[in-house]
């Protein structure tokens, strides 16, 4: 009876919980299922949450490299956020910056000047665009050029600015070089042809009356390019260029407008003044150069001034074109004297030849030529060629003419250029234009086998082969820095050995019969 009982009850209460257990019972599998959706969740959220990670890290990695600088700030101007080149920029670290205002990084003018530009953005609603110069952190100055916007949620509200600057320094630098390059002359730094004649239009003009032009020539350049090269003569222009432009006044326009042509304009100054400006440039050329005893540069200069509209620039041109020609024949001859008389020093100072050198050259030059019959009318011409006829020497290295061993192939090409040398400096100069024949020919030989053209027998001029004999004497018979003197019979002796070869034979019959007679 008891077992019933306790059967009979059992059944009796799972009949009446039955439902209560079965309501548990749905509970925990949808707790179960609640707690599958949530740990689903969690897994798509961190998922989320370290995409999203790696995309800010990538977003801040993608700033940092940028060079440009990038900031962001709120709708208040309190920074957000920047890059590194922005660090470098403002000179301070992100976490400096960021919660900071433009007036806690910067100085009180540039604050107030991004603050405007920032209310004018919130204004136009656009982006805005502005250039500066700015000092960097390390002290260097900078052009920037920035681009600023807004920035905004996504339902379209603003929530901030965010700017990005560009550094132009090497861009502008490039531009202004450029810039540069089209109104100057490379090589002297005054301005060119083309920037004179854009000012000549400007200036050309009523309120710029009188206009003053003043037209310079630089003397003597051809010589003293032949004689010591263009290096010198580029040094010549540069130095005439430096004396123009500090002997003019501030907008005086001074112009480099061919090879050794230079023009000055001169607005608002009268004919007087023009004047006293060109004697300034002579003075100060004589000056600064002459007084240092050694070759300066010289400039012939005319002037003339376009008083009113009645004149065309072209007129004025002409007149001060005129006066400089006529002062560059006046001055020519003494320039050229002058840088001859250099070029002379220079050759003695140069190489092993001298004075001492020149005079017995002219001497015995004079005694060949008188026993040859030689006309007297042309005894000067040959013994300033006796004097001259290594002027070419300038042009050459002073290690090469006084190294004490024996040359190289190198070295006895230059110094094979001097007669070619010579040749240009003598056809250069008026003066000594009639015997730069005999300079270009003096190393050529009888047979043929000289330098520079190879000439043989009477095709060399006379007065070449008679150098030739007399400086082989001199060189043979006086010491040299690669060896000492011959005796003078020795000397004799091997001139007379040479006869038909290097020398014209009758000359150096000629040559002996005097030197017997000076023995005598």
């Amino acid at each position: 009876k008891g077992l019933l009982y306790v059967l009979i009850t059992a059944i009796l209460i799972y009949i009446l919980s039955w439902r209560s257990i079965e309501k548990v019972l749905n509970s925990q599998r949808i707790i179960e299922k609640i707690n599958q959706e949530l740990e689903e969740s969690n897994r798509s959220y961190m998922e989320v949450f370290h995409e999203l990670d790696r995309k800010q890290v990538f977003l801040k990695a993608l700033m940092d490299s940028i060079p440009d600088y990038i900031f962001y700030k709120d709708c208040k101007g309190i920074y957000q956020g920047c890059n590194k080149a922005f660090e470098i920029f403002s000179g301070r670290r992100e976490k400096e910056i960021v919660g900071r205002s433009d007036f806690e990084l910067f100085d009180e003018a540039k604050a107030g000047m991004y603050v405007h530009e920032d209310e004018e953005l919130k204004k136009s609603g656009g982006p805005v665009n502005s250039q500066e110069a700015v000092l960097l952190s390390n002290g260097k100055k900078a052009y920037l050029d920035t681009v600023k916007n807004l920035y905004r949620d996504t339902d379209g509200s603003v929530i901030g600015i965010i700017g990005v600057s560009r550094n132009m320094t090497a861009h502008k630098e490039r531009a202004d070089r450029i810039k540069y390059l089209s109104y100057h002359d490379v090589l002297t730094g005054v301005y060119n042809r083309a920037f004179f004649l854009e000012e000549q239009v400007r200036l050309d003009r009523q309120e710029f009356y009188p206009l003053s032009l003043i037209s310079g020539d630089v003397n003597g350049m051809k010589l003293i390019n032949d004689a010591f090269g263009h290096a010198r003569g580029d040094e010549f222009l540069k130095q005439v260029a430096s004396v123009l432009a500090r002997c003019s006044r501030s907008g005086d326009v001074v112009a480099r407008v061919g090879g050794d042509e230079f023009l000055i304009l001169l607005p608002k100054t009268g004919l007087k003044t023009a004047g006293e400006i060109a004697e300034k440039i002579r003075t100060t050329l004589d000056k600064e150069y002459l007084d240092r005893g050694e070759i300066h540069p010289d400039i012939a200069l005319g002037y003339a001034t376009k008083e009113d509209g009645t004149q065309t620039f072209d007129q004025i041109m002409i007149l001060a074109e005129d006066l400089m020609y006529r002062r560059k024949l006046l001055e020519q001859r003494s320039v050229h004297s002058s840088i001859l008389a250099s070029i002379r020093t220079t050759m003695f100072e140069k190489s092993n030849e001298t004075e001492e050198h020149a005079e017995r050259m002219a001497q015995l030059s004079r005694w060949l030529g008188k026993e040859v019959g030689f006309p007297e009318s042309k005894m000067d011409e040959l013994e300033l060629l006796a004097m001259l006829h290594d002027i070419g020497k300038v042009s050459v290295d002073q290690n090469i003419l006084m190294k004490a061993g024996p040359l190289n192939s190198e070295e006895w090409r230059q110094i094979k250029k001097h007669p070619e040398a010579g040749y240009r400096i003598a056809n250069s100069s008026p003066e000594l234009r009639h015997i730069a024949d005999g300079i270009l020919c003096h190393h050529e030989r009888w047979d043929g086998s000289g330098y520079p053209q190879g000439l043989a027998g009477e095709n060399i001029p006379l007065m070449a082969r008679i150098i030739a004999i007399t400086d082989a004497y001199d060189a043979m018979t006086q010491d040299r820095v690669y060896r000492k003197a011959m005796p003078r019979e020795a000397a004799l002796t091997e001139i007379a050995r040479s006869a038909g070869t290097q020398f014209d034979p009758e000359l150096v019959h000629a040559f002996l019969r005097i030197m017997a007679s000076v023995e005598k």
